[in-house]
């Protein structure tokens, strides 16, 4: 069973070529997987800046109505100063009325500072839909662009694999089944070069007689590694 080096190595190129071709093809979805991802992420990011806007804004507004309501009591309380007959009771009145404007007055700082941090979620939230934005063009960018590349490398595959065919027509048929397990089990790495005596496969020393083998374009596998053999280019 004897092959030239030349189709070996045209053979050897052709399986490179297509792992390097299917390699990329893979990496596209993973692309698209990683921005997908991405987007999820600050979308996610986004409902929780909103959760935290809404849930400040709730609080903001039980606070005022808290205060609404304590500044009626002070009125109702101001009402019933003129009405009490006792002395004890306008000064129970008046340190109730006393107790409430002072908590009314921390009730005000609350609402106030509530009115700050509502700004600041308002721009936290604008600042994360930006970002949502630009991530989501940028996938939708990744998508057309891998689609497009897709094509082209599939392309490249569909007549590398018909290149391929008519290379592999070359090995002896009986040759064929050890040639597959090899391809099927290696894929790109199933052939190597010998250099100086060395498998380029594993990096191990080949017999002289195997040697001598390759120089008559005999078929061989590396007993180390089980890679096809061939002598490279002079």
């Amino acid at each position: 069973m004897t092959v030239t080096a030349v189709a070996l190595r045209q053979l050897h190129r052709i399986h490179q070529q297509l792992a390097e071709l299917r390699d990329r093809l893979d990496r596209g979805p993973r692309k698209i997987r990683a921005c997908e991802a991405n987007v999820a992420k600050i979308s996610a990011e986004l409902d929780a800046a909103r959760e935290a806007t809404k849930q400040s804004k709730m609080a903001g507004d039980r606070k005022q109505l808290d205060l609404k309501t304590s500044e009626q009591k002070i009125v109702d309380y101001r009402t019933k100063l003129n009405t009490v007959s006792s002395n004890k009771e306008y000064q129970t009145l008046l340190e109730q009325i006393a107790a409430a404007e002072m908590a009314n007055s921390v009730l005000s700082d609350e609402i106030l500072e509530g009115f700050d941090k509502i700004d600041e979620f308002d721009t936290v939230d604008k600042n994360v839909e930006n970002r949502l934005q630009v991530t989501t063009e940028e996938l939708e960018k990744t998508r057309n662009a891998v689609q497009e590349e897709a094509v082209v490398i599939q392309s490249d595959i569909s007549r590398l694999e018909v290149e391929l065919v008519g290379s592999e027509a070359v090995l002896p048929a009986d040759f064929k089944v050890d040639y597959d397990r090899v391809v099927r089990n290696k894929g790109a790495d199933a052939l190597a070069t010998v250099e100086d005596g060395v498998c380029n496969g594993c990096g191990q020393q080949i017999t002289l007689n195997m040697q001598s083998e390759l120089q008559l374009s005999k078929l061989i596998f590396c007993k180390s590694c089980g890679c096809l053999l061939y002598l490279p280019e002079v």
